[in-house]
């Protein structure tokens, strides 16, 4: 289903990304899916939530991911660009070819030149982003964040993939049983200011205070800035200068799959176990070729999905973002708006040899 349509919409399968191809507008340097433009804008940040507002048709909700070339963002947009054409609306996806702090501060402004009505965003850094993103906000257009967090004040409402705690401590819980509790580990992260990528980090660190892991030591923490190629490296590196290195944890689909690809044909194959998040379809064959034990992850596409119900929502009024209001997100159902406007997804799946074939994304 998602391999099909990821085949269909990009011959960037050989990367990883999030982007989908048309024109963005003249000095954003990006690409655009589905591009369309609307004189109309989204809800304002004061209104009262009428549940029974019907939604509005023909939304137009862009989609910004960290950057334009990562696989799993690719099916996170893919899911919310299909909610959107579920509720008659047009959605789009543009974004920056980097990861860097600042590098979708650009394309913020011209979606609000764009008078889009809702913005949804995988924050590359929760500040960087937040005065174009409260700009938006003052000039209604609805303002989402999903994956990795926005400055609470600078958007109405996070989809969160999974609770964030539960994501940290179960990545020390999978490592700690795949090395018997001993030896050093080390993290391959994102980018230094992604916050979800933080947050679970400190919740791994957390964890790792328990009496239980006594035997395990957290060495280092990497970045690969969620590029294919630096996450190799950054591998390789961490592999060379430290001997004895039992474990790798990487909580990025880039980096994991990246950190597979490099220990699947070195002579630590067999000897140091990596974990963390990906994709089934990413990671198929080094669970088949035993590089990878098992890792985890949630449904991309639901996760986008739930993200562009929330943006429409909040656009036609039925919420506000406040908690304890409930969002009817078509056939994943309800959810309750929770603590800073966070709406939870789920608890991720584990994958391995025994069910990784049930799955196709």
């Amino acid at each position: 289903m998602i391999h099909s349509r990821l085949r269909r919409n990009r011959a960037f399968l050989a990367v990883t990304g999030v982007g989908l191809a048309a024109v963005l507008v003249a000095g954003c340097g990006g690409t655009t899916k589905d591009s369309a433009s609307s004189s109309e804008s989204g809800a304002g940040t004061e209104k009262v939530a009428d549940p029974n507002a019907p939604i509005r048709e023909g939304l137009q909700i862009a989609f910004l991911p960290k950057e334009i070339d990562n696989p799993y963002e690719n099916i996170v947009d893919e899911g919310g660009i299909a909610a959107v054409a579920e509720l008659k609306g047009t959605g789009k996806e543009v974004g920056p070819s980097d990861a860097s702090a600042s590098s979708q501060v650009s394309y913020i402004n011209t979606l609000i030149q764009q008078n889009q009505d809702a913005i949804v965003i995988a924050a590359n850094d929760p500040n960087a982003v937040a005065p174009a993103l409260k700009e938006a906000m003052a000039k209604g257009i609805a303002v989402v964040s999903y994956d990795s967090d926005a400055a609470v004040d600078a958007r109405q409402v996070f989809v969160n993939q999974a609770n964030s705690e539960d994501i940290g401590r179960s990545q020390i819980k999978m490592v700690s049983e795949q090395i018997g509790g001993k030896g050093k580990i080390a993290i391959l992260s994102a980018t230094p200011n992604a916050t979800n990528q933080n947050t679970w980090i400190e919740f791994m660190k957390d964890e790792l205070t328990k009496p239980e892991y006594a035997d395990i030591e957290l060495v280092k923490v990497a970045y690969g800035d969620d590029d294919d190629q630096k996450s190799f490296q950054e591998t390789q590196a961490l592999l060379q200068s430290i001997p004895d290195l039992k474990a790798i944890v990487s909580p990025t689909t880039v980096g994991i799959s990246a950190a597979a690809r490099y220990i699947s044909s070195s002579p630590y194959k067999g000897k140091v176990v990596l974990t963390g998040l990906g994709t089934p379809n990413q990671m198929r064959q080094f669970i088949k070729d035993d590089t990878v034990t098992e890792f985890a992850l949630w449904d991309p596409e639901q996760l986008g999905y739930l993200a562009g119900y929330a943006a429409a929502a909040l656009a036609s009024g039925q919420i506000t973002g406040k908690e304890g209001e409930v969002l009817k997100a078509g056939k994943l159902g309800e959810r309750t708006i929770g603590k800073n406007g966070e709406i939870i997804l789920g608890p991720p799946t584990v994958f391995n040899a025994d069910n990784i074939d049930k799955f196709n994304f």
